[in-house]
């Protein structure tokens, strides 16, 4: 399959990580559709990829909503083609501790970041499935590998995420369809930003326990997501690829 005929989902695709994926994948020569809850964020990330000559198509999902995802995919192969490309990057990190979760927390934490990727993965597989060619990109999270005080939930979720890859690497490697995750660490975005406050010493006091000295740029795990996505990672499949500047190491 060429680049020019590659056309990419990217959820929570408007803003932070999910803009800079975004953006990488229509350098890279796709053509874009961009799902996110928030779309009023995303028109001068739509410049932008327009600016670089590919098509960009914007639909509001809620990928815990099933008939959110089926809207989306619609007006994504009308406007663009068959899916060809799927970053699972929307998701949400409430903290909690864990006496005061509730049923209600658990089940809407679930319903985003592990039951929102298996439902928009089942939409799209089978365009992948019937050209013989596919990637799919689950955004994950170091919280999943190392754990993480107050997201009991959270880091279910990425745990789930990364053993869904795995098994579903073996079912769809046959197809044509590699099928990676890339869990980040903390990222630098207007996210982590608003909690700034609450990590002890702040940002730059964090940066400092980091091997490389900083915390991640969304471009850098566009960059690994971008790769994940390309032709030369055709025999990488069921692969963890921390981003994460050796907060964790496998």
């Amino acid at each position: 399959m060429t680049n020019q005929a590659k056309v990419a989902v990217v959820t929570g695709g408007a803003a932070g990580i999910g803009a800079a994926i975004s953006r990488f994948l229509a350098r890279d020569g796709a053509d874009v559709a961009i799902w996110d809850r928030n779309i009023d964020l995303a028109q001068p990330l739509v410049d932008e990829i327009q600016a670089l000559g590919r098509k960009v198509v914007v639909s509001q999902v809620d990928v815990s909503e099933q008939s959110d995802i089926q809207n989306a995919v619609a007006a994504a192969r009308e406007q663009l083609g068959p899916i060809s490309i799927l970053v699972n990057n929307a998701g949400i990190s409430p903290e909690k501790d864990f006496e005061d979760i509730t049923v209600e927390d658990w089940d809407a934490v679930m319903n985003v970041n592990l039951k929102g990727t298996f439902m928009c993965t089942q939409a799209v597989i089978g365009d992948m499935t019937a050209a013989g060619w596919g990637r799919i990109i689950n955004i994950s999270s170091s919280s999943a590998q190392s754990g993480a005080k107050r997201m009991a939930h959270y880091a279910a979720t990425k745990g789930g995420v990364i053993a869904f890859t795995k098994a579903l690497a073996l079912e769809v490697g046959p197809r044509g369809i590699t099928v990676n995750n890339v869990p980040p660490s903390f990222v630098h975005t207007a996210g982590l930003d608003a909690v700034a406050e609450r990590i002890p010493g702040g940002i730059d006091a964090f940066s400092s326990t980091i091997p490389m000295g900083r915390v991640g740029q969304p471009e850098d795990l566009a960059a690994a997501v971008a790769f994940l996505a390309s032709e030369a990672a055709g025999y990488i499949t069921g692969h963890t690829l921390s981003v994460n500047g050796g907060r964790y190491m496998a």
